[in-house]
């Protein structure tokens, strides 16, 4: 691995950035906005999934009556 002095270092630092696509505000939104839901609908799942096994190890060791 080549040595880069710290002057060096930075200007490629500057010219790695400039290349970066950015998202604009609006895909940083809409990216979001798909977080936030894809997080409630997993909770909602794992919120019905533990029900069904929670009813399910009741229902067969008996401590539900």
């Amino acid at each position: 691995m080549a040595k880069l002095n710290p002057t060096e270092f930075a200007r490629d630092v500057r010219r790695e950035a400039a290349r970066v696509t950015w998202p604009t505000r609006k895909e940083t939104a809409i990216t979001t906005a798909m977080v936030f839901v894809m997080v409630v609908v997993a909770a909602i799942f794992f919120l019905i999934v533990d029900q069904v096994l929670g009813f399910g190890v009741r229902l067969v060791l008996g401590l539900g009556s």
